[in-house]
């Protein structure tokens, strides 16, 4: 299986895709302005339920964790704590350095999964604790393994786990729901 790194296919700050956002370029048109593409496209990118397996791995993804990337994810996300963005004071806390916030973990958690996923998949729950933290010059690698499937609802659940030279960052599960018969 092959490593990638969250910088694969990802745009930098101000690129827009043919979308308008700033999210990666599926590469396939999604029809008209502001309307997914159906999940029947071919070449979407994204899974079917039919063809998930319990125990299929998913993808590596390794997070190169750069100062910018912990203080300009912990602002975006209103989470002015001094922790995240003063090394001074984080180390008077007890701390080596800055390190990442909740909400950040939370959100590669998500874009890990659904990048696996594909945009048909809808987030229904995500479950997860902190371990170790991510500080700056670090890198994290993202794992995640099926670990069960709803046939009553085209429910999958993802144990998930991030984890950096410390250790297990982050760690739990998320559930996705696949479209029936291309309704989401």
């Amino acid at each position: 299986m092959t490593a990638r790194s969250v910088r694969d296919g990802d745009v930098r700050d101000g690129d827009m895709n043919s979308a308008g956002n700033n999210a990666p370029d599926s590469g396939v048109d999604g029809g008209t302005a502001g309307e997914p593409a159906a999940a029947t496209d071919a070449g979407y990118g994204g899974r079917s339920y039919a063809e998930i397996t319990v125990g299929d791995p998913l993808p590596e993804l390794s997070v190169p964790l750069t100062r910018t990337m912990i203080v300009a994810t912990a602002i975006a996300s209103r989470d002015y704590q001094d922790v995240h963005h003063d090394p001074g004071l984080a180390l008077q806390r007890g701390s080596k350095d800055i390190f990442m916030n909740i909400l950040t973990s939370n959100g590669l958690v998500d874009r890990y999964v659904t990048g696996w996923a594909g945009p048909a998949a809808v987030v229904k729950a995500i479950r997860i604790r902190l371990g170790a933290p991510n500080h700056p010059g670090d890198t994290m690698v993202m794992t995640g393994t099926v670990s069960a499937k709803d046939d009553a609802d085209n429910r999958v659940e993802i144990s998930v786990r991030g984890v950096n030279s410390l250790g297990p960052h982050v760690t739990g599960t998320v559930v996705v729901r696949f479209p029936k018969d291309g309704v989401i």
